[in-house]
């Protein structure tokens, strides 16, 4: 999402306080098994999307009770760092709030256990549009390299669109250290819960027209997707390849998602 001005906050994801407590209750506890869920992910399918289209679904990460914790989390103010309304700044209609530090367990396990499956990815994409940076086989690493730039604030988040709302398109850039790949995560059930509100990513070549790509998710279903631009082979080389993302105009009900950004912000 778009960067909003808020004071810095010290992050301690690691002290076991009240409210990580309370989180991992709300979601279920610790016995979430997410990391065998990721181990069971056939990456080399998601390389592949990721490489021909720039996104990739993964269809039921998370099963419907923990997308209705997740939900419900929504409420409380005191998880969050930040809400947005998106209408007062030009980025759409709709809100979101990115949470504090500590994350709910389930959002930073999803965090830690995806990242080391993409960077293989991110580190091929960047040797091939000739980008030095080299990212860090765990994702505790990165994050040390986001707070000693300054990026110490949590980008996880969660969105809440209602009836006509909608999300420009836009790119997840927080500051120097953009980890290349991100993933959101439907909460809610398209047609039982809402209609419309499709997730939509452009692709921009150099000196072609835009194209989109309308994704169709499911309740639990994560997509994978480029933050900012990958390689694409051209005649002679690779190019870089453009991408924004956003959600369509929502005809009725209520929509939420997850987002789960690997960079912080400052």
């Amino acid at each position: 999402m778009h960067a909003s001005k808020t004071p810095l906050r010290t992050p301690n994801a690691g002290t076991p306080t009240a409210a990580r407590r309370a989180n991992a209750a709300a979601c279920g506890g610790g016995s979430l098994d997410i990391d065998q869920r990721v181990q069971a992910i056939s990456w080399q399918d998601v390389e592949t999307g990721l490489d021909q289209v720039g996104c990739a679904v993964i269809r039921h990460l998370l099963g419907s009770a923990e997308c209705d914790a997740l939900t419900a989390l929504y409420g409380r103010a005191d998880l969050y760092r930040s809400r947005v309304i998106m209408g007062r700044h030009g980025f759409g209609r709709g809100e979101y709030q990115y949470f504090s530090y500590p994350l709910p367990d389930i959002i930073e396990e999803l965090r830690a256990a995806i990242y080391p499956h993409l960077v293989p990815m991110a580190n091929r994409w960047n040797e091939a549009m000739g980008i030095s940076v080299r990212y860090p086989s765990r994702h505790a690493q990165f994050i040390r390299r986001c707070h000693d730039a300054g990026q110490v604030r949590p980008t996880p988040l969660i969105l809440q669109y209602g009836q006509d709302d909608y999300n420009c398109l836009h790119q997840d850039l927080y500051g120097e250290h953009v980890f290349p790949l991100q993933a959101a995560i439907l909460l809610s059930q398209p047609g039982d819960d809402f209609t419309g509100g499709e997730f939509v990513m452009t692709e921009q070549r150099p000196h072609m027209q835009p194209r989109a790509e309308v994704v169709a998710l499911g309740k639990g279903d994560a997509l994978v997707f480029t933050v900012n631009q990958r390689p694409v082979r051209g005649t002679r080389d690779y190019c870089r390849v453009a991408h924004r993302h956003g959600v369509s105009r929502l005809h009725s009900g209520q929509r939420h998602t997850v987002g789960i950004i690997f960079h912080d912000s400052k």
